[in-house]
């Protein structure tokens, strides 16, 4: 299981993960563990420093750029710019000749080319479809970049497809099919085949 925000808190005997491996520290994506967890957790030292007051007894540290193996699967995790408080990074996984790089909040990812190289789905930020989500706190960028730019991305990195997650309100809340359509002729633009993830989607590799 890849992050566990704050509504899985008190829910992890439905899904009964092996193992969890946390992307960032922020409450959408780590604070479904604040009563602990039934399994190993793995992060990088950053995440464990915003998490160290949880009750959580199996922890494991996630070196950047090291490939660690974790219930058969192997993760890399990579930075990407995101927030200062809570430094985030995406992960490239691998098993077997399968491979795809997941990444739910960003504006960029360090060592774009490495992260992306040899990749066949990219999963990642879809908090916003056309709007930039970035802002500037001194020197740094916080915040998300719109869909476009991952899938630019994927185009030069040439990653065929793509699944856009964690969804903001522009893409919640607004008309399916106009979504599904922008969309499509973004991913089209770039030669990208794309689409939104839903529960309970499976995608063979």
């Amino acid at each position: 299981m890849i992050d566990c925000g704050l509504d899985w808190l008190g829910k992890l005997k439905r899904v009964s993960p092996s193992a969890i491996v946390l992307t960032h520290a922020h409450p959408d994506h780590a604070w479904g563990l604040k009563r602990g967890a039934p399994c190993p957790v793995y992060a990088t030292e950053n995440t464990w420093e915003g998490l160290q007051h949880y009750p959580i007894k199996d922890r494991h540290v996630i070196k950047e750029r090291a490939p660690t193996k974790i219930s058969g699967i192997t993760f890399e995790a990579f930075p990407v710019e995101h927030s200062i408080l809570s430094p985030t990074v995406g992960y490239r996984i691998s098993a077997g000749r399968a491979c795809i790089f997941y990444a739910p909040d960003l504006i960029f990812i360090h060592e774009r080319a490495a992260a992306l190289s040899g990749v066949q789905i990219y999963i990642g930020d879809g908090a916003t479809l056309t709007h930039s989500f970035i802002r500037r706190r001194g020197k740094a960028l916080i915040g998300h970049a719109p869909v476009r730019a991952p899938l630019t991305w994927c185009d030069k990195e040439h990653v065929p497809r793509a699944i856009i997650t964690h969804c903001g309100s522009e893409i919640v809340t607004g008309d399916e099919r106009k979504i599904a359509a922008t969309l499509r002729a973004i991913g089209a633009e770039r030669g990208v085949e794309v689409r939104i993830a839903y529960d309970g989607m499976k995608v063979a590799l």
